[in-house]
């Protein structure tokens, strides 16, 4: 089991959702936490709730977005912070509409923050955590990154995308002999508020997941040296179907309700 004692550990999208969840557990185990966000305003109030728990907390303003701004940000940290244990990729937006009403600033968008800025934060920290001899990469998927669904056609890419990061950049490290190892996360829509109306037609194989849940499943995740974390379970299905025809694959998708989720959804606004 690792501890997260003394270690430092960065969230991208720490401010709020999940990362903020993820950044008070690991404060709570001990770890230094750097959080990552747009928002001035929320980095403050996660880092009070941090430093009123007794944890240990830094914030910086970032676009991840941004690849010289992930840059000069990450060289902030490790020469004001530290050099950085456990990187958690965790920033993400969702459009939720179909492909031709996105605009192609939207689609750019879903891109740089769900997957790009990944490749950005990885070269900044990891060859820090090779010369430690240490170091863990977390990467937040989906299940949308397991199997596509209606009006999430550029998200799904992303998300898709960021499991194959994962699933190289792990094997990469392995043949390397390189001591840093990854997880990568894959949920299900989550009520962060980030989904916000979206439905399941059968919660009791695929629950709308609590956020607190989630986030306390991937800090013991991390802490296990666990490679993979699908949430629920049943979301692992999607593989054996996939031998069967392209047309009973849909078939199963549809019927339990994936394709219709995203009707109702709204999204979050502030």
């Amino acid at each position: 089991m690792e501890s997260f004692a003394g270690k430092l550990s960065l969230i991208t999208g720490g401010a709020s959702g999940i990362g903020r969840l993820v950044g008070l557990k690991l404060a709570a185990a001990g770890s230094h936490v750097v959080l990552w966000d747009l928002s001035d305003e929320a980095l403050g109030k996660t880092v009070d709730d941090i430093l009123a728990a007794g944890g240990k907390a830094t914030a910086y303003q970032c676009d991840v977005a941004d690849r010289e701004m992930v840059y000069r940000t990450a060289e902030k940290v490790q020469r004001e912070v530290g050099r950085v244990d456990l990187l958690v990729n965790n920033a993400g937006i969702v459009n939720g509409t179909p492909f031709l009403d996105c605009t192609d600033d939207e689609l750019r968008r879903t891109m740089e923050i769900n997957i790009l800025a990944h490749f950005w934060t990885v070269k900044a920290f990891l060859p820090n955590m090779i010369k430690a001899g240490r170091g863990h990469i977390v990467t937040i998927s989906s299940a949308g990154g397991i199997v596509g669904s209606a009006r999430l056609v550029d998200y799904s890419a992303s998300k898709f995308a960021a499991f194959g990061f994962d699933e190289a950049l792990r094997a990469e490290l392995k043949k390397q002999g390189l001591p840093v190892r990854t997880t990568v996360v894959c949920p299900f829509f989550v009520n962060t508020g980030m989904f916000a109306g979206v439905k399941t037609r059968f919660p009791f194989l695929l629950p709308i997941l609590n956020e607190d849940e989630v986030a306390e499943r991937i800090v013991r995740a991390v802490a296990r040296g666990k490679e993979r974390l699908i949430l629920p379970p049943f979301v692992c299905t999607t593989w054996p179907l996939r031998l069967f025809p392209v047309k009973v694959f849909d078939w199963v998708v549809d019927f339990l309700g994936v394709n219709s989720a995203m009707d109702a959804f709204r999204g979050r606004h502030s």
